[in-house]
């Protein structure tokens, strides 16, 4: 059979190996798939001096390839890395440059390549674009808000060189970035709260060389986050520098397993115990792929539920043996064991309880599902905000914390937890919040809110909405407009 002399244009996404990022960039892959694009996923494979920090993620990746046969997924050969970093965050930046050079080999070995999309921790590929003459993009695949907060931290730091305090020293005081809210130092992600710390470096160097690129997607709707946009696009977050074109894009929100499941004659229990509640009764609890809580904090989540009297739907996992290692696999949780004695008889007309996973986006957009408890990772996030659902946030790691203040202060899409950055959130907590977004006016402005929310990102996805349009402006940027 003789070569297509004209192969479509390939798009390259090369991605991290977090579940939070790599399932945006599959629904990314399939968007690109549908204008008749040809896709590869470059994923770095993790050497086996790694293997406890990225097992999970690895498996992640597994399941996200059989369920997307469409999306060429291409394994990079995993580099050589005989003394991995002490620190798990700088380990996967480790493994991410050495992939480098065979990320490289791949771009110059395929015909017609378009563009190299990263993910954002794959900074360093923006030298792989080079070598190969690709144009470079990246794909941030949390909010505006973060990107626009995250790409002043370089001038930040810059300006209160030799005189300025680590915001871990700076307890609550606020943070003011171009196009955001004002931030509480202490909701700064950890990478950052040292400026002499080797992550901070490292975090600050990457954040200097996004305006490299030659544009950045965001998995995000302009509406949910206009002041941001604005921001990023009128260059105010970069001072002195160009700053690339930015293509809100989404919401990029995959339909999950539950969906396939549905399709398969196969639906999860959870779903059919919401087909028997009343409308907007049950308030949702789940903590991400990776979260989870303490012993002691389950059972005050455990004691505020059943003192608020309202239904919930709550996915447990086991708590870690060592917190700092929460990304380790581990076995499902014993409910009898972590949860106060009698919880489960006494709620299981009211309430039911989930080992480790529920299909989320569907429990989110049933419509028993009155409010969600949510860790703030940007798709959770997303897919309240589609689903018109409001947020109850308590943020656990990463960029949640800065999420929180975007959700509750930016987007009037949610309430705080309080005690989420204290030892443990009391059941009194979880009680009253709850009870504030089930009853009271407040909630009923919330939902309001989040009803517009819901509108919005179904226009701004449907045919001429302002993320379809700005997709289409990524197209024509690369010359691929049809």
């Amino acid at each position: 059979m003789e070569p297509n002399p004209n192969p479509a244009p390939t798009v390259v996404l090369h991605a991290c190996l977090g579940v939070g990022h790599l399932i945006p960039m599959v629904e990314l892959a399939k968007l690109l798939l549908r204008r008749g694009l040809a896709v590869v996923i470059a994923v770095p494979t993790p050497p086996a001096s790694t293997a406890d920090y990225f097992a999970s993620s690895a498996s992640a990746v597994g399941a996200l390839e059989a369920a997307n046969p469409s999306v060429s997924f291409h394994h990079l050969p995993p580099p050589d890395y005989p003394a991995p970093d002490p620190d798990p965050f700088l380990q996967m930046l480790d493994v991410l440059r050495l992939t480098v050079p065979a990320l490289a080999a791949v771009l110059r070995s395929l015909p017609s390549v378009a563009a190299l999309v990263l993910d954002l921790f794959c900074v360093d590929a923006l030298d792989a674009a080079a070598s190969a003459a690709v144009p470079a993009y990246f794909y941030y695949t949390s909010c505006a808000g973060d990107l626009a907060a995250f790409l002043h931290l370089p001038h930040y730091f810059a300006a209160t060189a030799g005189g300025g305090a680590s915001f871990k020293d700076m307890g609550k005081a606020p943070l003011r970035f171009p196009g955001v809210p004002p931030i509480p130092a202490s909701d700064m992600p950890h990478t950052v709260l040292d400026r002499a710390d080797r992550t901070c470096a490292a975090r600050v160097g990457h954040y200097g060389r996004i305006p490299e690129a030659r544009g950045v997607l965001i998995n995000t709707y302009e509406w949910l986050e206009a002041r941001a946009v604005r921001a990023l696009r009128d260059g105010a977050c970069v001072p002195g520098r160009a700053t690339p074109p930015v293509y809100p894009i989404g919401p990029l929100i995959v339909r999950g397993h539950g969906a396939a499941a549905e399709e398969k004659g196969e639906r999860h229990a959870c779903l059919a115990w919401l087909d028997a509640q009343p409308e907007r009764s049950v308030v949702f609890l789940c903590f991400g792929s990776l979260g989870a809580v303490s012993a002691a904090q389950l059972k005050e989540i455990a004691r505020g539920l059943e003192n608020s009297g309202h239904r919930f739907l709550w996915v447990v996992r086991r708590p870690p043996d060592d917190p700092s290692k929460f990304f380790l696999s581990r076995p499902e949780p014993d409910l009898e064991a972590l949860l106060p004695e009698g919880f489960l008889e006494r709620r299981k007309d009211r309430g039911m309880v989930v080992k480790m996973w529920a299909p989320q986006v569907e429990v989110l957009q049933h419509a028993a599902t009155g409010a969600f408890v949510t860790h703030c990772g940007w798709n959770s996030v997303l897919e309240a905000a589609s689903a018109g659902v409001p947020m109850l946030c308590w943020p656990l790691y990463a960029e949640q914390r800065l999420n929180k203040v975007f959700v509750v202060d930016e987007m009037k899409a949610g309430v705080v937890v309080d005690g989420y950055d204290e030892e443990i959130v009391t059941a009194e907590e979880v009680e009253k919040k709850v009870r504030l977004v089930m009853e009271s006016e407040e909630g009923d402005n919330l939902r309001e809110r989040l009803t517009l929310a819901k509108e919005k990102a179904a226009e701004a996805l449907a045919d001429g909405g302002p993320s379809r349009v700005a997709f289409e402006e990524f197209l024509n940027d690369l010359k691929l407009v049809k």
